[in-house]
């Protein structure tokens, strides 16, 4: 593997963790689900994905600018926003009281990552601009650089969300009812907040 290829990689690492590490509805949603399953990160992060590898093919094959089209936004935005919206009240309505281990919000955690990202028009709005960036220095490398750049990409997205449900499951004695309640509030308020914003933002 050439020096240059090892250095683009090791950017694009940088890139990608940047991105993913933003406090979001991603990481809300991660938070939330993590209470229960350590192994959460990863099933959101395979959600995730199953909507990302399509879109890092299709703007490898020139449909980038088909993501900033005016209506593409409007639709992913309201549709998104209202999804971001219900999942945001079930967290809030399923984790409003002590949380006894056993609780658990009625839907997968690979739906989540799935809703979370097919659901955020700034997710697209990022593949069309600097995911194009990124994706033209892959090709600099060949089918093999894009390949490469994906993997890299996606273990980013996958391995910083376990590292957060693993953390807040091996963490989860320590809180307190009150503390419980504080947090899956401020969680269920991002997804809700970031609903409205989505729904709001892709008109103005």
């Amino acid at each position: 593997m050439s020096q240059n290829l090892w250095l683009f990689l090791i950017s694009a690492v940088g890139i990608s963790l940047t991105g993913v590490m933003l406090p979001g509805p991603l990481t809300a949603a991660t938070i939330a689900r993590g209470y229960n399953d350590k192994n959460a990160g990863v099933l959101i992060g395979l959600g995730h994905g199953v909507i990302e590898l399509p879109i890092i093919a299709l703007v490898y094959f020139g449909f980038a600018s088909y993501l900033t089209i005016p209506v593409v936004k409007q639709i992913t935005g309201v549709a998104g926003g209202l999804l971001l919206i219900v999942m945001g009240l079930i967290v809030f309505f399923t984790f409003n009281k002590p949380l006894t281990g056993s609780a658990a919000a009625p839907y997968g955690s690979l739906v989540t990552g799935i809703v979370m990202t097919g659901g955020n028009p700034y997710f697209f709005l990022w593949w069309a601009t600097i995911g194009v960036a990124l994706i033209t220095g892959a090709v600099a490398f060949g089918i093999y650089g894009i390949v490469l750049f994906a993997i890299v990409h996606w273990s980013c997205d996958i391995v910083w969300l376990q590292i957060l449900s693993m953390t807040v499951f091996k963490t989860r004695h320590l809180w307190t009812p009150g503390v419980q309640k504080v947090i899956f509030g401020i969680c269920a308020l991002v997804l809700i907040g970031f609903g409205l914003w989505f729904g709001i933002s892709v008109f103005l």
